[in-house]
């Protein structure tokens, strides 16, 4: 069974570049290929290169604020954001932990709180998933939900207790590491104060490996997630009227009440609350995280994340006072600062050491791709096949029909057959420095997704990718030229930026750019078969060109 990637870029790059013409196979006269076309017959011929290709170590760190945790946009133009929390450990990559910071704000400035005397009575954190689509799953839904139906007889409604039923519906969220043959799925999250000013225009404030700069104080609570998420509706049992729906979402309950007491309700009328600049530098943020270090990782929505405080206060009425309970709503989304932090424990694992010795020249028998900052692949055309393949057109008047990069999924790569996280990748063209690293402000996209062919084909049978690179390979043994800082220059052969994670893209399927992919918060890794120095392994990383010749 193969797994074609092909239609659906095509679709997103219609909309990109506003064309409806996709490449095909039949070049301008005189270009490689022309004779396919013509009336007599041709014999096709598939013949293996080579690769060069080779781990790049991004050091653990990649940028993960608010501007990189873009997943796409709505119809309307709505940012979708997705960050990670939770922790895993396998043999291969060693220890991943996710964590999030984020600011909150007031609903307004110089806030009133409704009246005197404000006392808290309860906060509550809500971390919901974001929204399932056709590509992207991050709740199980169907048969997977659990319904429970009870009473209770002195529910709150109005300060008077209320009898009222009780309908709580249970997700499983999407998990990825060790959920599977009886392991705990329990995790516990920690939610503390940030007390370092989180600037926003402050580069250290914008990578993963982040948490080293931001200080915690006071913890203001902690709660276990079972790996579930609940809705919930509370209904009056006199008329059936709704009182209460929580929204689909894990909710925990923050113990220290007595910090946002002091923090927050006794700072009505003073300059901490006076507006959202005095408010971000006293009240700095919040850092969630879990204690764990081998459990799973999930994903959340940052933007619906919602920071709720229950409290009563003075109400003067015609004389008399009651205390009614209202509540506030703190800002985690919009304009706040946002940083997705991951930590890494490497030591003695095999990654570390194919990171240390990669070879940039000869290439790495085994490659390691990971998410969320870890480990990229770098693969480069041979110029030397380029060369061969221009003489074979010169030649033989060969054609080129296809031309694809196959890699193998290695056998040592982490499988967990209860993980339900599907890998995809992002496929992009660069040039490195002098030095050998990655110049970042020259990334592009592949020809061969610009002209519609798409990036990769997978076949699950045979657990391999086929990365495509036909115009890739036709625009070098033509010659073919670009335009680069307005001139016309040949176009040379670069190498291929292999990562995790895909292109986000709008509602229309409009890419959002070569630097908005998914990786920040993908939480896939991979081993894949990388060269092999004696030619003698089957499942070696290849190039295969399909050409034709007449007969």
């Amino acid at each position: 069974m193969t797994h074609n990637l092909k239609r659906t870029f095509a679709m997103l790059l219609l909309a990109i570049f506003g064309s409806t013409i996709l490449y095909n196979c039949e070049p301008d006269p005189d270009s490689l290929g022309e004779q396919l076309f013509n009336n007599d017959a041709a014999q096709g011929n598939e013949i293996p290169y080579p690769v060069i290709a080779y781990n790049y170590d991004n050091k653990d760190s990649i940028r993960s604020d608010a501007a990189r945790l873009i997943s796409g946009l709505s119809e309307t133009g709505a940012v979708s954001t997705v960050g990670v929390l939770g922790a895993f450990n396998e043999s291969q990559f060693g220890m991943q932990r996710a964590s999030y910071v984020t600011q909150l704000r007031m609903p307004v400035d110089n806030y009133d709180f409704n009246g005197a005397n404000p006392k808290v009575d309860s906060v509550v954190l809500v971390v919901r998933p974001p929204a399932n689509t056709t590509s992207n799953t991050y709740f199980f839904e169907g048969d997977s939900i659990k319904t429970n139906t009870f009473e209770k007889s002195d529910f709150p409604v109005d300060g008077v207790g209320t009898a009222v039923s009780i309908e709580k519906k249970t997700y499983p969220v999407r998990k990825y590491g060790k959920i599977g043959g009886g392991v705990s799925k329990l995790m516990k999250i920690n939610v503390h104060e940030v007390t370092t000013f989180l600037d926003s225009n402050d580069d250290k404030f914008k990578r993963s490996n982040a948490g080293t700069s931001i200080s915690t104080g006071e913890l203001l609570g902690s709660g276990v997630f079972d790996g579930n998420i609940n809705s919930i509706s509370v209904t009056k049992k006199s008329d059936n009227s709704v009182v209460f729906t929580g929204n689909l979402g894990y909710r925990m309950k923050l113990s220290n009440t007595n910090f946002f007491q002091t923090h927050i309700l006794d700072k009505k009328g003073k300059p901490e609350l006076q507006d959202a600049a005095n408010f971000i530098r006293y009240f700095k943020g919040i850092k969630i995280s879990v204690d764990e270090t081998d459990k799973y990782l999930y994903q959340f929505s940052p933007n619906d994340l919602q920071l709720i405080m229950y409290y009563k206060y003075d109400k003067t009425e015609n004389g008399a006072t009651t205390r009614p309970q209202t509540n506030l709503v703190f800002n985690l989304g919009g304009a706040s600062a946002h940083i997705g932090l991951y930590e890494y424990v490497r030591a003695g694992s095999p990654v570390e050491s194919a990171l240390a010795g990669s070879n940039s020249t000869v290439g790495d028998e085994k490659l390691y791709i990971q998410g969320m900052g870890g480990p990229s692949v770098v693969m480069k055309i041979q110029d030397e096949t380029i060369a061969e393949l221009k003489k074979i057109y010169a030649e033989k008047k060969a054609g080129i029909l296809s031309a694809k990069i196959r890699v193998y999924v290695d056998p040592l790569s982490w499988k967990n057959t209860n993980s339900t996280e599907d890998r995809k990748f992002s496929i992009l063209t660069n040039t490195l420095n002098s030095n050998g690293t990655i110049d970042f402000s020259k990334l592009a996209y592949t020809s061969d997704l610009s002209t519609g062919l798409g990036l990769y084909n997978y076949n699950k049978d045979k657990d391999y990718y086929d990365i495509i690179v036909t115009k890739t390979v036709k625009d070098l043994v033509e010659e073919k030229k670009e335009t680069v800082n307005g001139q016309e220059v040949q176009i040379v052969n670069k190498p291929l930026l292999i990562g995790a994670g895909t292109f986000a893209a709008n509602a229309t399927g409009t890419l959002l750019g070569v630097r908005n992919t998914t990786r920040a918060f993908d939480m896939n890794r991979v081993i894949l078969t990388g060269i092999d120095k004696t030619n003698t392994n089957p499942k070696r990383i290849q190039l295969l060109v399909t050409y034709a010749t007449k007969k």
